[in-house]
């Protein structure tokens, strides 16, 4: 039998253990459907394409979700690498399918200027994905999780760079979702490739104690099961090492040796009901010495992510201390997939719209608060607020409140509601006064009192609040309440951060530089930067790395620019380097070309197509016949110094670049690749998302499997060029990306 066939055979069997009522054809048929898509494409490791998707399917079923999620992961592809269409995938498998096919294609699309914004943007899309169907990002972790699994196919530079995402963000997504079996096979695998020396070591050094690991296992779990089958408790005991990352984390961290990790082992108790978890404490504490301080109760108190068990750390008569967590049996689905063990343990969700319940609220509210962040900002604090741990305290009234670690009454105040911690004046734990920097622990009792007189929250209070929940509520009071003094203190801020790096602020202030940065800091007034810097929205030290970039840029055009002068000097005038264009008489200083012509005025300029000059190349202009002046770049084939020596010498003149240039000048580029379907729609993705206008853009296929595409956009300068061919050189199988350099 055909192993692809025979691998979708034993998925479909997989599918049809938790769904009785399985319409096989139509899974069948979506296989069938993607195995056509994707003909004749193949992966890195040389396997047809059809085995990746098959794989996200397995994997999705072995989550247990329901079959419009592995018929979706098994057309995940299809919208993006095949001919396949959004209506055509909703006519054959329905419309919930092609929503959460598109959803997954959606989040891979885009491409971004910085790694931050990238990351941003990514980390939002999937939050709306989220709140619209949940599915969706099931789906996606899935996918990248086979992607990790065979990542060994790709360069050394993917490699980190896919594992890095991975750790930064796919990771703590599965964390959230309380995916932690998938969660540990990303981190380690990610692991392996970012430090694969550290790696190495810990996975020899556990290699070489296994036989003692496995012992020692053996003993404690004979051990447990003995004693709770005297007592009539009916369970399964079973042992673990942590996984590799768990360790590598906390050797590194607390600069500890293996033998110093305190909590290498971890056993599980699994049994029937909730009064039984309770029992098993009881017998582990009886049997074994606990240590104090390190029991936790998640399952009066479940973790945001929904995790239900009890956890101890115990000490046995080897001297060896290991933690014991026990748990029920659907706890236990809960606590190795989380969010999907919906669909195994549905209870009264059938027919609920997936993604409303209470369980992602939290989904919700990171939308909400994240609207308008800076991007480094929304990256570093969505990863303490998805990674750090928590601590879980209460209200007078006795409601629970998840806060992350080292969280303070502003974190707890906030969490109520915005008005309660703006009109907070001072907050008692545990029946008595604390300040507001005073650190929250597990069951603490915490009561915010309000005042109606209250001014407001505190500008230092930015600095003493652990969630990013409350950072953002208390940006937002202070934008919206204070913008006069948002802008004099941003201001004071600012020009202070200038003065350390020797910038004069007139220098920014100068008409022909304040546009530019303006720009740079995506901000349409001056008033407008100081005050984001005054309530918080960004600092100072961010706002001048991003002022000196600019200057920079802004330094390097001026260089350009006199290079060019320079050159065509040199070229033009050998016995007279010095004379300047703008001294010539009849110069056009205000060209409407955006050029200067050496002792013509008012003549026809137009850009030669061979070679689409743009600010910041060097240039030399060619008179023509009844056509004016042709302007060409220095190193185009029809500018060859050869040319400008002979009979036309004479015709070759000095131009140069006005500083109030036009707003866009057209330009030509070349992109040669390795032919592949969605090679062209990638390609205007990234012009797209770079935001220059296209002209023209064409492609062809060679018999050599390559592809040539020619495209005519319109940029402001050379930098702006610069940047759209590195955007182009980062897509999949381009290989070369010049300009038109002439016929």
């Amino acid at each position: 039998m055909d192993p692809i066939l025979e691998r979708y055979q034993a998925l479909e069997e997989r599918v049809r253990a938790y769904t009785p009522n399985l319409d096989a054809q139509r899974l069948f048929t979506a296989f069938t459907y993607a195995d056509a898509a994707h003909n004749g494409q193949l992966r890195k490791s040389g396997e047809p394409y059809i085995i990746h998707p098959l794989a996200v399917a397995e994997i999705v079923a072995d989550l247990g979700l329901d079959v419009d999620s592995v018929i979706a992961a098994l057309l995940h592809d299809c919208l993006e690498d095949t001919e396949a269409t959004h209506e055509e995938v909703a006519k054959k498998f329905g419309a919930t399918v092609a929503e959460l096919v598109e959803g997954v294609t959606k989040l891979t699309k885009m491409q971004y200027v910085s790694k931050e914004e990238e990351q941003m943007e990514n980390l939002r899309k999937m939050f709306m994905a989220m709140a619209q169907d949940i599915r969706v990002i099931l789906i996606k972790v899935c996918d990248r999780l086979h992607n990790m699994r065979t990542m060994e196919y790709q360069s050394p530079r993917k490699q980190r760079e896919k594992s890095l995402e991975t750790m930064e963000i796919y990771a703590p997504i599965a964390h959230r979702l309380g995916m932690q079996k998938l969660k540990w096979e990303l981190e380690d695998i990610s692991l392996r490739y970012l430090d694969p020396v550290g790696y190495k070591e810990i996975q020899d050094e556990m290699a070489s104690r296994s036989a003692a690991h496995e012992e020692f296992k053996v003993a404690i779990e004979a051990r447990i099961a003995e004693r709770l089958a005297q007592e009539g408790i009916k369970c399964k005991v079973y042992g673990r090492v942590k996984h590799v990352y768990s360790i590598y984390r906390k050797m590194y961290s607390q600069n500890k040796t293996l033998d110093e990790i305190f909590d290498l082992y971890a056993f599980r108790v699994i049994v029937d009901d909730i009064s039984a978890c309770y029992n098993v404490l009881g017998c582990i504490h009886d049997m074994f010495r606990p240590v104090l301080g390190r029991f936790k109760d998640y399952i009066g108190t479940p973790k945001p992510n929904m995790y239900q068990s009890l956890h101890t750390t115990v000490i046995g008569s080897a001297g060896i201390p290991f933690e014991v967590q026990i748990r029920t049996w659907e706890m236990h689905q809960t606590a190795e997939y989380g969010v999907a063990a919906h669909w195994k343990y549905k209870q009264g969700l059938a027919d609920r719209q997936l993604g409303t319940e209470g369980d992602f609220e939290w989904v919700r509210k990171l939308l909400e608060t994240q609207q308008n962040s800076d991007a480094e900002e929304f990256v570093h604090t969505l990863k303490v607020d998805m990674f750090s741990d928590e601590v879980f305290v209460f209200s007078p009234k006795g409601d629970v409140k998840s806060l992350p670690s080292g969280a303070t009454p502003i974190d707890f105040a906030y969490s109520v509601h915005s008005a309660v911690g703006n009109s907070m004046v001072g907050a008692k734990v545990n029946g008595r006064m604390v300040g507001y920097d005073f650190k929250l622990s597990n069951g603490d009792i915490v009561e915010v009192i309000t005042s109606k007189s209250a001014k407001g929250p505190s500008r230092d209070w930015l600095n003493i609040c652990k969630s990013n929940e409350a950072r953002v509520k208390i940006r937002q009071w202070f934008k919206k309440e204070r913008r006069e003094e948002n802008i004099t203190t941003g201001r004071a801020a600012l020009e202070s951060e200038l003065r350390h790096n020797k910038i004069a602020l007139s220098t920014i202030l100068d008409e022909d530089v304040l546009p530019n940065i303006l720009r740079k800091l995506r901000c349409p007034t001056f008033d407008e930067v100081c005050a984001t810097i005054g309530y918080g929205g960004t600092t100072a030290n961010k706002v001048v790395v991003r002022i000196k970039d600019e200057l920079l840029r802004l330094d390097r055009l001026a260089e350009a620019q006199a290079a060019a002068k320079a050159a065509t000097e040199n070229i033009l005038h050998p016995g007279n380097p010095t004379v300047q264009a703008d001294t010539l008489k009849g110069s056009n200083k205000h060209s409407d070309s955006g050029i200067i012509v050496e002792g013509l005025g008012n003549c026809l300029v137009k850009f030669a197509k061979c070679c689409t000059p743009v600010p910041g190349d060097p240039i030399v202009g060619f008179i023509t016949r009844g056509y004016g002046v042709s302007i060409h770049r220095l190193d185009c084939p029809n500018a060859a110094p050869e040319r400008r020596s002979g009979e036309e010498e004479a015709r070759w003149v000095r131009v140069t670049w006005l500083e109030d240039s036009l707003p866009n000048y057209e330009t030509a580029l070349e992109l040669f690749a390795k032919d592949r379907d969605g090679l062209a729609l990638d390609v205007t993705m990234a012009l797209s998302a770079a935001k220059v206008k296209v002209k023209a853009i064409s492609a062809r296929s060679t018999d050599e499997g390559d592809a040539n595409i020619n495209v005519v956009l319109e940029v402001r300068d050379r930098s702006e060029l610069t940047s759209v061919i590195n955007r182009l050189h980062q897509i999949q199988s381009v290989y070369l990306v010049k300009r038109s350099s002439g016929n």
